[in-house]
């Protein structure tokens, strides 16, 4: 687990090669939180690549990246022509060179089989095994690899870089287009900021995401010059431009085939669990410490109780923990509170069990938790993410957790809602549904409480048919609430964009037979890489932690998607195949609990101890959300949540998170009218490509 960044100068210079690395060391410094333990960067007449490095897997100097391979870079014989351990490769001498972010889960059986082929390894790392996989399949090998990653990948014989990000983008990838055709890329956006010919403008489009999802949707950044590689794609550099391209997508075909209608409860469970125990076992591989995250929800529970059974048996090949460690977060309200069931879990597999009750005085955490994402972000689970990520950092360099479950095997409470919604729909035909929803806003307006506005948007989301439906009743903010907030020039600038296409886009690309399988299959494109995904990764790397989600492998994830979806909600019962796969290794009490999730108290602290911190944070005159927001309109808001009219929680956490954001990196945009600039239509569906994609079939 690391960072990286870097960029190419075909077309450009950036100076001799001591201050291009000097450039380089200032990129890698902005994220040494990714990777404390080393740093290296490298650079010649094309490319410079940049790595901070957390040490996981072969902690000695030969899994330092940069890495190379090509001729080595002296004779390793001892003189009596016995040779002695391989000698790392040079700079100077590379045929290849990357620097790499992540772990490769599968890399000891891709090991084998590239040592069957002849392949010399010079180190135990599975960074080496990228760069020989590269140079027996081209790009074709990320199909080989198994893990969450995002690397750079420079061929020196083709002049070429070859960018990737994992399949469900568990690591990020960022990257600038230069004017001059150069490319620009780094885990964390901070780390691009270095760079003297990036000119950073708002991208207002992405305000209006932000504020609807919570969180600004791939492939777009908050910044019109910096967008995300997305996941699942690779791009690919060369003097002639750059292209993106897809190597994978999750499939739910298969759940139509006739073994997959006719699989009984006991097979599915059977497959399933077959595929957790290979994915668990594979992510406890470590040179480090490594322990587990344990809310007291199924989906954790059952990866730790599946870690331990896998310790007992010895089927872990490499590794240095010989008792499961794990932590959680226990909040002083009981609603929140899980901590009990997770010592349940902890007490059953004789785990050994930190845990930290997380108070309300959360205003010192608050600004310096914002640093770390470098867009606005507000999923309020950051906070116990944070925390959590920091007991965990005392007692381990690697965490495996839960996260996964609910989006592949239906476990939320939206997915049974959504269905209850499907079947009220199905009462009316649509225009009876917009009839109503036409009347409810309307009393809305001159009768404003929370049960009209309940029924006004339960309706509109009703006469919005079933994708349009689930994209209404999951937002974070209506389009009332928009109008009411968002000034008249903003408004005006955006026309008609609205931010349901990223949801709209990904349920008709879907493939599965059914709605519940079209909108898992949203979730996984924009919810899951989006928002939890974005969260695990700051909040664990802020603490320079490694986090590891055996029920995000893949295979996990295809295994998911071919089973049936009443396996997945059965008569109302959420996660109902996993639930059965756990059954036999977690106490009832977990099985039958109710979800809790990793929420917070947040309409209450927002009453309480949040309220004057917000007041001064948002609630002044010159607080910057007011470029883009009435100040009447968000008062109003701020005294209806406070006067318990509304529940406005969410939209106020978003502005607070939204002012904490801009007030560290508003420093960053050009003050010019180009703030203004937005993506065309075309942009937000089709990744940029050029003349580059000949290079692409090249390789």
């Amino acid at each position: 687990m690391c960072g990286i960044a870097g960029f190419t100068t075909y077309h450009r210079s950036l100076g001799e090669d001591e201050s291009k690395t000097q450039l380089l060391k200032k990129m890698g410094e902005a994220i040494a939180h990714r990777g404390p333990d080393a740093s290296g960067e490298f650079c010649n007449a094309s490319i410079g690549l940049a790595h901070r490095r957390l040490a996981i897997v072969d902690l000695t100097e030969a899994g330092v990246q940069p890495m190379h391979i090509g001729v080595p870079s002296q004779d390793n014989s001892d003189g009596n022509g016995v040779t002695s351990r391989p000698i790392k490769c040079r700079a100077e001498n590379a045929n290849y060179s990357i620097v790499f972010n992540g772990e490769i889960y599968n890399f000891l059986e891709l090991r084998q089989e590239l040592e069957a082929r002849g392949v010399v390894f010079k180190s135990e790392s599975d960074t080496e095994v990228i760069l020989h996989l590269y140079e027996q399949y081209g790009t074709g090998c990320l199909e080989r690899l198994n893990g969450m990653f995002a690397f750079a990948l420079y061929d020196h014989e083709k002049d070429a870089v070859f960018l990737a990000r994992d399949r469900l983008g568990k690591k990020p990838l960022y990257y600038h287009l230069s004017e001059q055709g150069d490319i620009s890329f780094a885990s964390e956006i901070k780390a691009l900021l270095p760079m003297r010919d990036l000119r950073l403008t708002l991208n207002e489009r992405s305000v209006h995401d932000f504020f609807t999802y919570q969180y600004v949707p791939d492939p777009y950044s908050i910044y019109n010059e910096i967008k995300k590689v997305p996941p699942a794609h690779y791009c690919w550099i060369d003097t002639k431009g750059h292209a993106i391209r897809s190597y994978w997508d999750l499939s739910f075909k298969q759940a139509t085939s006739t073994q997959s209608q006719h699989e009984t409860e006991q097979e599915a469970s059977r497959r399933i669990l077959e595929e957790i125990n290979r994915a668990t076992r594979q992510r406890m591989i470590s040179d480090v410490p490594l322990g587990a995250f344990l809310s007291g929800g199924i989906d954790s529970g059952g990866i730790v109780a599946t870690m331990v059974t896998q310790m007992k048996h010895g089927s872990v090949e490499r590794s240095f923990s010989h008792k499961v460690k794990t932590c959680t977060i226990g909040f002083d309200n009981a609603e929140f509170n899980e901590a009990a069931l997770a010592q349940q879990v902890a007490e059953h597999y004789e785990t050994e069990h930190h845990e930290l009750t997380l108070s309300e005085s959360l205003t010192a955490d608050l600004e310096k938790i914002a640093h770390f994402f470098d867009e606005p972000f507000a999923d309020q689970s950051l906070l116990p993410t944070y925390h959590v990520s920091r007991i965990a950092r005392e007692q381990v360099t690697v965490a495996v957790t839960g996260d996964g479950g609910d989006e592949a095997f239906a476990g939320y409470a939206k997915y049974a809602a959504d269905q209850k919604e499907n079947s009220v729909r199905r009462l009316l035909p649509l225009f009876g549904w917009r009839f109503l929803s036409a009347n409810l806003k309307f009393l809305k307006r001159i009768l404003p409480h929370r049960i009209t506005t309940r029924a006004a948007n339960f309706a509109e989301s009703l006469a919005a048919g079933p994708a349009k439906g689930f994209f209404i009743s999951n937002r974070f903010m209506t389009d009332d609430e928009w109008l009411q907030l968002a000034k008249n020039d903003l408004q005006q600038r955006l026309g008609n964009y609205h931010p349901s296409h990223y949801s709209l886009d990904a349920y008709k690309r879907a493939d599965g037979p059914d709605h519940l399988s079209k909108i898992l299959y949203t979730d996984v494109k924009t919810f899951l890489a989006g928002d939890i995904l974005v969260k695990a990764d700051r909040m664990s790397m802020a603490n320079s932690l490694e986090l590891r989600a055996p029920l995000l492998d893949y295979k996990v994830m295809e295994q998911a998607a071919a089973t049936r979806s009443n396996l997945k909600i059965n008569q109302g019962k959420l996660k109902y195949i996993l639930k059965k796969t756990f059954s036999k290794m977690l106490p009832k009490q977990i099985l039958t609990a109710k979800k809790r999730g990793f929420d917070i108290p947040l309409a209450e602290w927002l009453r309480g101890e949040l309220k004057e911190f917000w007041e001064h944070k948002v609630l002044q005159s010159d607080a910057a959300i007011y470029r883009f927001f009435r100040f009447r309109a968000v008062e109003k808001f701020w005294q209806d949540h406070q006067e318990k009219r509304q529940d406005h929680s969410s939209l106020l956490w978003s502005m607070l998170m939204f002012e904490l954001w801009y007030t560290r990196y508003g420093r960053y945009l050009s003050e010019t009218d180009s703030n203004r600039a937005m993506p065309n239509d075309q942009e937000l569906t089709k990744p940029h490509s050029t003349s580059a994609d000949k290079g692409v079939a090249a390789a």
